[in-house]
């Protein structure tokens, strides 16, 4: 088991891209939109992200989509990608059997995330499955990597990071006990959530080390690119927080989609600029399966290609 391509190591990639850059797409569902997501991706290969990621629905309900644009990634670009893989919905079994999959196909690193329940549903029962956190997830994972031999010390798992806190914990000490769990399970390295005030992210930084988490921690960026867009944000991050210097700027173009567009993009690309001077381990752009604001994020900020 392992591809004979020898994969790469999401520990060797953030050693030697520091700081990565990587971008996250989801599957797309019909077969023009697919299309359209693969001609976004190519678009954003000259920029040699250090990887990108793909997403998997509430309850495993993209499984299969995810898994084809894993492989159409791996087998036709020079990307490594790293596929979401969730509790919601999945027994160990299961589990195991996608990480199989992704063994023979040589795709050695994952995002491991506790998931949405199908439909948000407030009173999802998690005692009912086999992992109840992603941190039984990360075990699980590791474990499979033991009992399989895998080279390298198998799968590269990254978790998720809160820098505006956790939705469901509100008690920030114990968030930070959880998290700490979270990533001692076997974390590799942490993608935030996207948050829009640096300040949230450097001290999620602090918190961590204070606590102990020493692994590189990559900071979540999505652009705001439409007002729709941004409500969709909201609801999407949990209430993500929205500074009233960015509310000003869009409310003065709120007429004007394109302006709009300029105002969400010069502000990402000054939170990316005051990160990496904060010396920030990597920047994750969230894409919505768009190139436009990514690239010329990326282009702003002086970097080669």
């Amino acid at each position: 088991m392992w591809h004979s391509l020898s994969p790469m190591h999401i520990c060797e990639i953030l050693k030697l891209q520091k700081p990565s850059f990587s971008f996250e797409f989801f599957p797309a569902r019909t077969q023009a939109s697919a299309e359209e997501l693969y001609q976004t991706i190519r678009e954003l290969e000259p920029l040699q992200p250090s990887f990108v990621s793909i997403t998997y629905g509430a309850g495993g309900g993209t499984r299969e989509l995810t898994h084809q644009l894993v492989e159409r990634i791996k087998t036709n670009t020079s990307i490594p990608p790293v596929p979401h893989l969730t509790c919601v919905g999945h027994t160990k079994l299961e589990i195991e059997e996608i990480l199989g999959r992704y063994a023979d196909l040589g795709v050695c690193n994952l995002l491991a995330l506790r998931g949405d329940p199908p439909g948000q549903a407030a009173d999802y029962n998690w005692s009912a499955g086999d992992f109840r956190q992603a941190s039984d997830l990360v075990k699980c994972i590791r474990g499979f990597s033991r009992e399989r031999g895998l080279p390298e010390g198998g799968f590269g798992i990254g978790v998720a990071g809160f820098p505006e806190g956790h939705p469901a914990t509100p008690n920030r000490l114990k968030e930070m006990d959880y998290f700490k769990a979270k990533v001692d399970a076997g974390a590799d390295y942490i993608c935030t959530q996207l948050f829009f005030d640096n300040h949230d992210f450097f001290d999620f930084r602090d918190r961590c080390s204070i606590a102990g988490i020493n692994v590189p921690i990559i900071a979540g960026i999505m652009p705001v690119t439409s007002l729709s867009s941004m409500k969709r944000m909201a609801e999407l991050a949990a209430g993500a927080r929205y500074p009233g210097k960015l509310l000003r700027a869009l409310a003065r173009a709120q007429n004007d989609a394109d302006a709009v567009e300029r105002v969400g993009i010069h502000y990402a690309a000054q939170q990316c600029a005051e990160l990496l001077d904060g010396g920030v381990d990597g920047l994750h752009f969230y894409t919505l399966n768009k190139s436009k604001a990514t690239r010329d994020i990326y282009m702003s900020l002086g970097l080669k290609v």
